[in-house]
């Protein structure tokens, strides 16, 4: 403001001037005064608007305005209290993501570390795919000793994959000092899901999905007959990035049309689904709707969930509980070699033994060259993974070193394999010996003959032999209670892995035995550690001895989680050569018809004590009208439900045909579901779905 402008301000009237200053004086002229009172109303509220060390005060004497040297006050704009402030990080990286996919992330924590509040303006510059989340966000202040969090969002509209998309959040502080960081670099990779590839395979209901992830992730893919899909695959994964994802979709009914989309998740959780596809079914092999299934559930009853698993012999197939046919494997040569013994990997896989019937080298000419006999392992596709056929075994057992290999040239894989849970498959085949008087072992019940026994060879991962056993070494051939067998001497069909204590479980048709043998993992020494059945080492509980224990039987299964012990064990005891008690109308040389009959036991066996307690027992009928005796073949398991499953497969002998029944585990067994085919079905077991740990 002007000199002279602050100078007239603060002049007061002459006449009270004058009386302060001691110099009243009498008068002043009119004229003088008027334009003294011009001059302050023009240069009086200029000069005190323009300065803000003045004020104007009232007296309040003679309550008149005045202006005077009085105390002032300094009025300043409103400047924030200094601060201090501190970032969780400078850096920080949403690591990767999908084109039009919103991922949100606190990108970094502000804390007020200073007593006054402290003031921002929070920006972000580079890649427009950021955006700040204001909503949840840090405002534009942050009271003392408080924290606040930045959201952010990353939107990518274009893929940036494998380079990085970056932008720079700057948080604008109004009132720290020079030079604290307030810049955080925000970094990302962006991606575009590609479509997966739907392509038919060698199973005419099968299909493979594949995807490829621009990132390490999984996929499982859900399939059905509408866009509402209803089941689904396993879950596969991939490391690399990019990685490729390949899965069979399993599980469809035949000629019929298929939905089915991926379902996609990252490493970094980030979901997305894949666009749908289709697929149609071609028609299932002859001899699988040969078959003729008719599936029934009892009503009111709920079976055990999943699906059925069946083995005809010249093929293996899976069906649902209605019986239609899902999925089929047919022998390479089906009028020469049977399928048999198929187990569901844990891999998805299925393995399997194609070979001859197992008494075939007892024929004239043995077993035809032209066929095939192999251990194979084939996935969903029909594709085969791992083999071994006969003929290579053979060429590595002439050079092995391992306990028992030496000097087995084996004739057929027959009846099973066993997969073991560090990947070695214990395989059954069978070998040719003459025996007499005068062999180890003696044969002296029988003239002097070739008889045939099984020898079980255990496979490491490479299908190397590395542990054999064999019958020769540590059975009887004199003991021949099954008349008219020999010399197919122990037709051994099962073999049953005990994951309690290492050893395994064999099934010897011929000999009436549940058979132990002291394996331990590949270091026992083979030597027989118990007999079940009749003339063995248990003692009977809850039966009667001898004619409830098994004859003739197959199919053996562990019914409690431990294996060795105090376990539960159930078999198929198919009641061919069942003994009677003396005095029984069923006791003589040449029984009726009439007098066999199968049964469904299932025995808590004691180790120690050397007992076997039945816990149930299901006599099947063998009537005319409702004629259930199995003479060959079948199975039983238990089920996840407590439930009993069993394969009556041999009625009316080979080329019969075949009841699977799933019953209550009580004293008066209910059926719960059941099914029919007019072809013998060898074996038969319910699986969760086509795919290891999911259930349908």
């Amino acid at each position: 403001m002007h000199q002279d402008a602050k100078v007239l301000c603060r002049l007061e009237p002459a006449s009270t001037y004058d009386r302060q200053a001691g110099n009243p004086r009498a008068g002043v002229s009119i004229a003088m005064k008027l334009s003294f009172a011009l001059i302050l109303a023009v240069a009086c509220p200029i000069a005190l608007f323009a300065s803000s060390e003045e004020t104007v005060q009232r007296s309040p004497a003679n309550d008149r305005t005045s202006v005077s040297p009085a105390k002032t006050t300094t009025v300043r704009p409103d400047v924030p209290t200094p601060t201090t402030a501190t970032l969780s990080t400078l850096f920080f990286n949403f690591g990767n993501n999908l084109v039009r996919h919103k991922l949100v992330q606190t990108a970094v924590v502000i804390t007020n570390t200073g007593s006054g509040t402290l003031t921002m303006n929070p920006k972000l510059s580079g890649n427009t795919g950021y955006t700040i989340v204001t909503g949840t966000s840090c405002a534009s202040s942050l009271a003392a000793h408080k924290s606040c969090d930045m959201n952010l969002q990353y939107d990518p509209t274009v893929a940036s994959n494998p380079k990085s998309q970056t932008a720079t959040l700057t948080m604008n502080f109004g009132n720290v000092a020079a030079g604290v960081p307030e810049s955080i670099e925000i970094t990302g990779v962006s991606a575009a899901l590609k479509p997966g590839v739907v392509t038919p395979t060698n199973n005419s209901q099968v299909a493979l999905y594949t995807m490829t992830l621009p990132f390490a992730g999984e996929i499982s893919v859900k399939f059905g007959t509408t866009t509402t899909y209803g089941h689904t695959t396993w879950v596969q994964s991939t490391d690399a990035s990019p990685g490729t994802i390949s899965i069979f979709v399993a599980g469809m009914t035949q000629k019929t049309l298929y939905h089915m989309a991926a379902s996609v998740e990252l490493a970094n959780g980030i979901t997305a689904t894949d666009t749908d596809h289709t697929f149609t079914t071609g028609a299932a092999p002859a001899a699988a709707t040969g078959l003729d299934l008719v599936a029934t559930t009892t009503a009111g009853k709920t079976p055990q969930p999943g699906l059925e698993m069946i083995n005809p012999l010249e093929s293996t197939e899976v069906t649902d509980l209605a019986g239609n046919i899902l999925w089929s494997y047919l022998s390479p040569t089906p009028t020469l070699g049977y399928i048999d013994g198929v187990k569901f990997l844990p891999d998805g896989d299925f393995l399997m033994t194609i070979g001859a019937i197992s008494s075939q080298p007892l024929a004239p000419g043995g077993v035809p060259a032209a066929m095939v006999n192999e251990i194979r392992e084939v996935n969903l596709g029909g594709d085969t993974v791992k083999e071994i056929s006969i003929d290579d075994l053979n060429a590595e057992l002439a050079t092995a070193t391992c306990q028992e290999c030496s000097g087995l040239v084996l004739q057929t894989f027959h009846h099973d394999v066993e997969p073991l849970p560090n990947g070695h498959w214990l395989v059954l085949s069978n070998i040719l010996r003459n025996l007499s008087p005068t062999t180890k072992p003696p044969l002296t019940v029988s003239p002097p003959q070739p008889v045939l026994g099984d020898v079980i060879v255990d496979l490491d991962e490479n299908l190397q032999p590395v542990w054999a056993w064999n019958e020769f070494n540590h059975m009887n051939p004199n003991r021949q209670p099954f008349a008219g067998t020999f010399p197919d001497w122990t037709h051994t069909n099962a073999v049953l892995y005990s994951p309690s204590d290492g050893n395994f479980i064999i099934s010897t048709r011929h000999e009436n035995f549940i058979i132990k043998v002291n394996y331990r993992n590949g270091t026992g020494d083979g030597e027989v550690v118990w007999r079940l059945g009749e003339g063995g080492n248990f003692k009977l509980i809850g039966g009667v001895d001898p004619t409830d224990w098994v004859y003739a039987q197959h199919g053996p299964a562990f019914f409690s989680p431990n294996t060795s012990g105090v376990f539960s064990l159930g078999v198929m005891d198919n009641g061919d050569d069942r003994i009677f008690p003396a005095g029984n109308a069923c006791a003589v040389a040449k029984p009726a018809a009439s007098c066999f009959y199968t049964t469904i036991p299932v025995y808590r066996i004691d180790e120690g004590a050397r007992t076997a307690t039945l816990t149930f027992h299901q006599i099947l009928p063998n009537t005319p009208d409702n004629n259930l005796y199995n003479t060959f073949g079948g199975n039983t398991n238990a089920m996840a439900n407590g439930n009993v499953e069993y394969d009556v497969c041999g009625i009316n002998g080979p080329g019969g045909e075949s009841w699977v029944y799933e019953v209550t585990q009580e004293a008066n067994p209910q059926t719960v579901w059941k099914m029919y085919s007019i072809h013998n079905l060898y074996r038969s077991n319910r699986i969760p779905s086509m795919y290891p740990g999911v259930t349908w």
